[in-house]
């Protein structure tokens, strides 16, 4: 089968194409896709589990169909179902022809869009609910600061918080982003790049940050009293996974502080499906590459601003039907 494959050393890898790669076989509970189209998550060059399969084949967010089952499954999919997935860090491989998936992974696609801008959900998509639905248990009236929020885990924020009862969404992003944003249904847009924008915010009780360094210090003075402080930005701050207190904790004792790393949900991505179905959530847009432009995706992944998310097509197995790309752009 044919695959994307990252060679060489952690953080500045060789990104080829390899088109006698064994295709792999579904034991257990397991479930074999014939991937369509593969998200590409830019980030991930830094991850060390994508180093850690034999293959070396990267990719964790996929659409596709079902291939085969395992001879244990007994979940409700079915052969040539159309689905889409979030593979975890540690299994990734999903840039090839086929992947094997867990149950947990796999929902069904939402059958308004294409199979490329499915691709291109999962990993935002979770991340957003995480965040927001787990940790900031978002609630009717409730203020939510969303920083990066023109990408593609803030975008999804934005329209997932405004999703709430009377929420007040503040989306933290350049100025050409500001109006796209209030399509979404940001109530208010800020522009990070404005001296001292934190001391126009209203306290709110979420702040969902996604980028992390001097965004993330100067977030922890638009919290409430009781607020949380949550974040994925990269590189991870120093407290992380608990191994520090915040600098900013002194001076907010009574704030709640989180950073995670999304985990595969499946009952999440059926979930979802339906809302973007139903068009609560708008997709992405993305960037198309073939399977011979792959290692041009890494590169358009990797750069920042660059308004698409990337997604490799395999061998025109990704049909152009469904949804229009939407307005707006995504950045990181």
């Amino acid at each position: 089968m044919k695959a994307v494959q990252l060679l060489g050393e952690m953080g500045s890898p060789r990104i080829v194409t390899n088109s006698a790669m064994e295709k792999p076989t579904p034991t257990g509970c397991d479930i074999l896709v014939s991937v369509f189209a593969a998200g590409v998550t830019g980030d991930a060059v830094t991850w060390p589990e994508t180093y850690a399969t034999p293959s070396r084949i990267p990719g964790h967010e996929v659409s596709g169909s079902i291939a085969a089952f395992g001879p244990d499954y007994a979940g409700g999919l079915v052969l040539g179902q159309l689905i889409y997935a979030f593979i975890s860090a540690e299994r990734g491989q999903g840039q090839a022809d086929f992947v094997v998936c867990s149950p947990n992974e796999v929902a069904p696609k939402p059958t308004t869009i294409s199979h490329a801008e499915a691709a291109a959900l999962p990993i935002p998509l979770l991340t957003a609910w995480e965040a927001l639905k787990d940790y900031g248990n978002m609630s009717a009236r409730m203020g939510v600061l969303v920083t990066g929020a023109s990408g593609a885990v803030g975008s999804l924020s934005v329209q997932m918080a405004a999703q709430v009862k009377d929420s007040r969404v503040i989306a933290l992003a350049s100025s050409q982003h500001h109006k796209w944003l209030q399509t979404l249904g940001a109530t208010e847009t800020i522009d990070y790049k404005t001296e001292g924008w934190e001391a126009t915010v209203q306290a709110v009780d979420v702040v969902f940050d996604t980028v992390g360094g001097d965004i993330l210090t100067k977030a922890w003075n638009t919290i409430k009293d009781r607020g949380i402080i949550i974040t994925v930005g990269d590189p991870a701050p120093a407290w992380a996974f608990g191994k520090a207190e915040p600098r900013e904790a002194s001076q907010h004792p009574n704030a709640r502080y989180k950073y995670f790393i999304v985990s595969p949900n499946a009952k999440r991505l059926a979930e979802a499906a339906t809302l973007v179905d139903e068009g609560g959530i708008k997709s992405l847009a993305v960037e198309r590459f073939s399977f011979d432009d792959a290692s041009e995706a890494w590169a358009f992944a990797r750069r920042r601003g660059r308004g698409k998310k990337a997604v490799i097509d395999f061998e025109g197995k990704c049909p152009r039907s469904g949804a229009s790309v939407p307005d707006g752009n995504i950045s990181a």
